[in-house]
This record gives structure tokens, sequence and C-alpha cells, in this order.
């Protein structure tokens, strides 16, 4: 096989039912020259054995990365790959074919191409629809990603790829220093806005960022996320993540107190005044309760400051 133009990678995590057609969809690529690397992050179910009956393919290898999280098994997957453009799936997603030569064709187009990523639509578990309560906003949670068919090129960070879909340029994560380990999941422990996080470090570099409609992928939902318990842990980390976020910005401070009490009003404000749609009343609790986890974090982190809060020697 020809040196591979462009890395696909997953990385998983106790994900057995869904990797097999993850990996499949990859290795059914129409692109040329590419390769296909599964990163097993500490698993303990069937991931081996879904690799292993996959191992004769000429384009798989697999790595094995002891310590979980999803920014050290991605760092992982890239100092394995050969090429320059690394293409991110998750493991419980599937790629359409021509998901490859769409992104490299972007990068080859755009020398300043950082980061790229697609459409995401949702596959429903069998017998399960969206819910009432369930918004276009939270779908957004799910992995649901659409900005139309047309290219969008990302100047709000907000607007960023999904990270299930999601390519990047090595030079650009090299220049950076890597995925940072202290964003993104690990285990249970629903730690994001990793992307965002890039998107903001490349806009910033002097880089591109783009969402191409075409580089089509489906992602599964998993039938436990179908709940309203899911969505309000997964708001509270990303509160935290956010925290964390404007930690590595050199945002923190007083501020802190205001934004995330201004946030947390509102929220709780909106829940009441859309108490009589489902969607909206629990998007906006959602929102409310991501605002806790956020101050749970800030506030700590200013009583540690003696420079933000006088009593700090005190509470020490």
């Amino acid at each position: 096989m020809n040196t591979p133009q462009i890395s696909a990678i997953i990385c998983t995590h106790n994900r057995d039912s869904y990797l097999g057609a993850a990996i499949d969809s990859l290795l059914a690529q129409e692109f040329p020259h590419f390769e296909v690397i599964v990163v097993d992050n500490a698993s303990s179910d069937r991931t081996a054995e879904v690799i292993a009956e996959r191992a004769s393919h000429p384009r798989l290898k697999s790595v094995y990365e002891p310590v979980t999280g999803l920014s050290i098994a991605r760092n992982t997957g890239a100092n394995h790959a050969q090429g320059e453009i690394l293409a991110y799936l998750d493991d419980d997603a599937i790629a359409t074919p021509q998901w490859l030569s769409i992104l490299y064709a972007a990068y080859q187009a755009e020398e300043k191409l950082a980061i790229a990523g697609g459409k995401v639509t949702l596959i429903w578990p069998e017998g399960i629809t969206a819910p009432p309560w369930l918004s276009g906003s939270l779908a957004g949670n799910l992995g649901a990603y659409d900005l139309g068919d047309r290219p969008v090129s990302i100047e709000n960070p907000g607007l960023t790829p999904r990270g299930l879909n999601y390519s990047i340029r090595r030079s650009f994560l090299e220049q950076i220093g890597g995925f940072d380990p202290n964003l993104g999941r690990v285990g249970k422990k629903l730690l994001s806005n990793e992307e965002l996080m890039m998107t903001e470090l490349a806009l910033k570099l002097g880089w591109q960022v783009l969402y191409l409609p075409e580089a089509l992928v489906a992602h599964n939902v998993a039938p436990e996320r179908v709940n309203r318990q899911w969505f309000l842990s997964r708001s509270w980390w990303q509160g935290i993540s956010e925290c964390y976020r404007e930690e590595l910005a050199g945002r923190t401070g007083a501020g802190q107190l205001r934004r995330g009490g201004e946030r947390l009003l509102r929220g709780l404000y909106k829940s009441v005044k859309y108490f009589s749609d489902p969607a909206q009343r629990f998007d906006n609790l959602v929102y409310a309760y991501g605002q806790i986890g956020y101050l749970s974090v800030a506030i700590p982190g200013l009583l540690k400051r003696p420079e933000s809060h006088p009593a700090a020697s005190i509470v020490d």
C-alpha cells in the first residue's frame, strides 16, 4: 500500500456493539491512499474481538491505549498515523463512502485549512423516536450538526464541527501541542469543549476552519441517552468544561460569577416563560443546570486566588 495521504482514526471505549459498523464504513472508503487506525482506549468488552475479526485487512491497524480519555486516545492515534490529514470518526458513527475524499480535497484546495468537519444525521434506536421534550438545540448533544447544504467558513467557535465527524491537519495539531487531555470525555465524565477550543486556537493563529456538508456521517443514538437525566448530566459537565476553557484563555476572576449567575437566571426565566412548550422548557432548564456545574468549579477557584478574594487566606 502507498504511503497514506489521510489517516482515519477511531478512538473507542466499550462500544463493541457499534464499533464493527464504524470500522467497516472506513474500510469501504473510495479514497485511494488511506489507512484506518483503531485506538482501543482501555476497553473491557468485546472490542478486541471486533478488531481481530478485521485484522487481516491491509489498511487496518490497531493500538491499545491504557490511559482512559478521549483526548489522550486522539493523541495516541495521531502519533501512530502516517497521513498529514487526520480524520476522526466516533466509534458509534458511520461514514459515507465519499467521506475521506471530500475532506482531503478541501485540505488540498486550501493550505491554511486546519480543521474541517461535515454534516451529522442521527440514527435512532429501533422502536425509539425523538421525544417531545427534545429541542433542535439539544439534538446537537446527540451529535446532530447541520449548517446547511453549502460549505461554511467557521468564524464563530460555537459552530465548530462535531468531534464525531472531525478532521485536522497534522502540522496544526503539532503546532498547538496536541489535544488537551484536560478536555474531552474521560470514562463517564462527559467533559467536552475540546473542539471549540481547537477552533479558537486555529482562528487566533491565522488558520481556517470549514464545515463541509457533503462529508456526511450518521451517528447512532444510544438508547440510554434518550432520557432527561443524561442531558442534565451532560450539561453539568459542559459547564465544567467551559470553566476550564476560560482558565486556559485567562478569563478567570470575579467576572465568572457574573457570567455564570446571569446565564443561570436567564435559563430559569426562559424555562418558566416557555412552560407550555416541553422542548423549549427543558432546553432552558438544561442550560440553567449547566451553569450550576460551571459555578461549582468557578467559585472554589476564586476562593483559592488571594488576588481575587481578600478572604482567601482565611478560607484556605
